[in-house]
């Protein structure tokens, strides 16, 4: 990874590969998806990717990327490190942003998003002056997982994985486009991993609809390299009486942010947007969320809980508006955060924006070290000071974690959580429990 000279604005390299690659990405010939790329592409001109001096940036510097040079990812990949076991009777899987069909085994109504642009131009967001990292995928965006499931449809288990084959520093840029029609169910695992010493970008951007009485389960666990960035966008539009039950695991990366955004746009559409993050010395791990009532009779819930430890910093940002329309909208918000050391920093920005008067909504942050009498109460009945340590912060993280529905998600959820604890040598989260 090369670094640009400081004066250079964040996003050049970028803007100079969209210059090289604009005849040959995905979709020139359809006029949606080329104007899509040239308003990402103007966007990214005029303000570059984000600093800090941006209200929504403020805690989360991703001035690395701004500046660093990645280089493309390779048009063929003819080896990488070892995949992960199989948890679900169907995976997507993408080395370096590339569909994978060898290695692939999808499930009926599924393809690669390059094989369905026409369908999926209605389905793409709109890029926005305000969200320029998310107009870097639009500008960049070359491959992806198009899933259309019909009326009624049980979609299954499906696990979409992203590996990086590393060393090589690359950006890639994922679009995933997911539509579920009306009373269609899905639960989506999504993985992401590498080898250490990645240097890699990950930027994936979902466009979730969900239709009446549909309902999606996904869970995210991004267990990338400590030198690896992730910054995903998550797009959710939720009809009359849906469902989407979202769960987001940072537990990787140099900065890991994941930024949700919700509409609830039908009477008693649902929204479930939990998560855990895990950050030691010099890991920045952001949730960001929105949820947009826009319908009346609409419960959104969010319990997030962080652990840091070392250097590290911690975000939630958290924001919950409520329309004119969206009576009786029951809205709840809760921010946790365990301290592992008094160098570790965390950053809570919960907002309720209401405009209704007839609303159930409440927000909630606490931020906090271990309990030194418990610590003592375990340490008196011989449980070594580690594994007291480990199993406290692995109480406080369960609690996130059994809000999960799916036992497959929830096993990915814990193997991602363990292989953070080994990696930065403060213990194994359940040991000691058999004392």
């Amino acid at each position: 990874m090369t670094a640009l000279p400081a004066n250079t604005p964040g996003g050049t390299s970028f803007l100079a590969r969209y210059e090289g690659l604009r005849d040959r990405l995905p979709g020139r010939n359809i006029p949606a998806i080329h104007a899509l790329r040239e308003a990402a592409a103007e966007i990214l001109r005029t303000t570059g990717l984000p600093t800090r001096r941006v209200e929504a940036w403020r805690y989360t510097d991703i001035t690395a990327v701004s500046r660093a040079e990645f280089r493309e990812p390779l048009l063929s990949v003819e080896s990488g490190p070892p995949l992960p076991a199989k948890r679900c009777e169907y995976r997507a899987v993408f080395l370096d942003g590339r569909f994978q069909p060898d290695l692939s085994e999808l499930p009926p109504h599924a393809a690669p998003l390059s094989e369905h642009l026409v369908q999926a131009a209605g389905l793409l967001g709109e890029v926005d002056a305000l969200r320029p990292a998310e107009a870097l995928n639009a500008m960049l965006f070359e491959d992806g997982l198009f899933l259309d499931l019909p009326e009624g449809a049980e979609g299954g288990e499906l696990e979409l994985l992203t590996v990086a084959t590393g060393p090589v520093a690359m950006a890639y840029h994922p679009r995933h486009v997911i539509r579920l029609a009306r009373g269609a169910s899905l639960m989506l695992l999504e993985t992401a991993t590498g080898p250490e010493g990645s240097q890699h970008l990950h930027n994936p951007v979902f466009d979730i609809a969900v239709a009446e009485d549909a309902r999606i389960v996904h869970v995210r666990a991004q267990r990338e390299p400590v030198e690896a960035f992730h910054l995903a966008h998550i797009n959710v539009h939720v009809a009359a009486r849906g469902v989407y039950d979202g769960f987001a695991l940072n537990a990787g990366g140099r900065v890991a942010r994941s930024e949700i955004r919700l509409r609830l746009d039908g009477p008693k559409a649902e929204a479930h947007l939990n998560g855990a993050q895990l950050a030691a010395d010099g890991q920045v791990a952001d949730i960001t969320t929105a949820i947009d009532h826009a319908a009346p009779d609409c419960p959104s819930r969010q319990t997030v809980k962080t652990v840091l430890a070392g250097r590290a910093r911690g975000v939630f940002q958290g924001k919950i508006l409520v329309r004119q329309a969206a009576q009786k909208t029951d809205g709840y918000q809760m921010n946790q955060a365990l301290l592992l050391s008094e160098n570790a920093e965390m950053d809570s920005k919960p907002q309720l924006e209401i405009y209704a008067d007839d609303v159930k909504c409440s927000h909630g942050a606490t931020v906090g070290a271990l309990d030194e009498e418990q610590l003592f109460y375990m340490r008196s009945r011989g449980i070594p000071a580690d594994a007291a340590r480990a199993m406290l912060v692995r109480a406080f993280l369960e609690e996130a974690i059994e809000i999960v529905s799916s036992e497959t998600a929830k096993g990915a959820l814990e193997e991602a959580i363990a292989i953070w604890w080994t990696r930065h040598g403060i213990g194994t989260p359940g040991e000691g429990e058999a004392a």
